[in-house]
């Protein structure tokens, strides 16, 4: 999956079309979490250090149906402007006169954010005209929007078709760790996977198989396979349409030689709320009545021994409902197994990522993904369409 980058293109006195990711939570019109903006300054940077070069940024934000203050970039414009140290200007629309206007007018080094690509249905329609006016305004295509790189859209998919594309630094670095998960992962090799229903996690689980050594399953999709188990689950989470499908992937993984960690112990409660009491159950059966929100202390032991050992580390999906401070301990708990991992550690999904952030362990692991949905579909095996159309190294 080598790709060229922006290494590997002339980028002096161009006009370098540059489609990030800055998609990021808004309150009240100010930007509460800013780490994608800041996921995308070595790329940035780098353009604006080549002579004459003018960087030009596409982006979409929220799910608009028309244009709207709400889903403006115009809170995105001021706090770029801020990391990189120099006037953002904040173009009035993405293509059509008034976005031609401000990028004729740029001096090299000058910086130009794209009103939100989403104001217009044939972004995500991925129609070739609105692609074509988008490219118009570079001489160079770069995705370094990994996070929307599982869509066919316009500006992720379409421009690249007219400009060949090249990947940023944030794109290469994801391309790098997880699909290097894929194609030479060094082994042992740990995946924990968690998270609340097997149904949106069966094709990860059945794309990583034959490539794991180990695999824990963690968080409410557990008790789908300890109930396929015979063991008693009380009122904790079950999807009874995919016990089947459980035991089937149980078979398979037996027959793999691949070994399958569950939970042994559990913290449980009465109630799913958030004030609901802590109780340490010491065997892997919930008894009736109650249900299991956390993982235990024995089955933390059992977890880190395998991960501490491992080579490779893939974690995806949270151990508990980490959102609840009393059930909050044993994802903490793993998180801080896999940063005192000594081998390659990449997390990835959007729990698991806010896990190592809320706990403040992202630095002491290799690789933390910033693709939700992206990571995902790629650790389910697929092609990303945004990934597929830049050039080949």
């Amino acid at each position: 999956m080598a790709k060229k980058t922006v290494r590997d293109v002339d980028l002096r006195n161009k006009r370098v079309l540059v489609r990030v990711d800055f998609n990021v939570p808004l309150k009240d019109g100010k930007i509460t979490d800013d780490t994608r903006i800041t996921a995308a300054l070595p790329t940035l940077t780098y353009v604006l250090d080549q002579k004459g070069a003018k960087l030009i940024l596409m982006s979409h934000l929220g799910r608009p149906k028309k244009p709207d203050t709400e889903n403006s970039l115009a809170p995105v414009a001021v706090r770029l402007s801020e990391l990189l140290g120099r006037k953002v200007t904040l173009a009035p629309d993405c293509v059509g006169p008034a976005a031609e206007a401000v990028v004729n007018a740029m001096k090299p080094g000058d910086v130009v954010l794209l009103e939100n690509v989403r104001f217009h249905p044939e972004e995500e329609k991925n129609d070739p005209g609105f692609a074509r006016q988008l490219a118009s305004l570079g001489d160079v295509y770069v995705n370094d929007a990994f996070g929307t790189a599982h869509r066919a859209h316009a500006s992720t998919e379409g421009v690249a078709k007219i400009l060949p594309g090249v990947a940023g630094f944030l794109m290469e670095k994801e391309i790098k760790f997880l699909g290097g998960v894929f194609e030479n992962p060094a082994r042992p090799f740990v995946a924990i996977i968690g998270g609340a229903k097997v149904s949106t996690k069966i094709a990860v689980l059945e794309s990583l198989l034959p490539r794991v050594t180990t695999m824990i399953i963690g968080g409410g999709m557990s008790f789908t396979f300890n109930k396929t188990l015979g063991h008693s689950i009380g009122k904790s989470m079950v999807e009874a349409d995919f016990l089947d499908t459980a035991k089937i992937f149980l078979e398979k993984a037996k027959k793999a030689g691949v070994e399958i960690l569950l939970p042994v112990d559990h913290l449980v409660a009465d109630a799913f709320v958030e004030t609901a009491k802590a109780e340490l159950v010491d065997s892997v059966d919930v008894p009736e009545g109650k249900m299991a929100l956390d993982i235990g202390p024995k089955t933390v032991s059992l977890f880190r021994e395998r991960i501490l050992k491992a080579k490779t580390v893939l974690w995806n999906g949270p151990m508990g409902v980490f959102e609840f401070p009393a059930f909050a301990k044993g994802t903490q708990d793993i998180a801080r197994a896999v940063a005192d991992c000594k081998g390659t550690t990449v997390v990835g999904g959007g729990d698991s990522v806010a896990a190592v952030n809320q706990f403040g362990l992202a630095s002491k692991i290799t690789h933390v993904s910033t693709g939700g949905g992206a990571s995902l579909e790629l650790l389910e095996g697929k092609q990303l369409p945004g990934v597929v159309a830049l050039q080949d190294r």
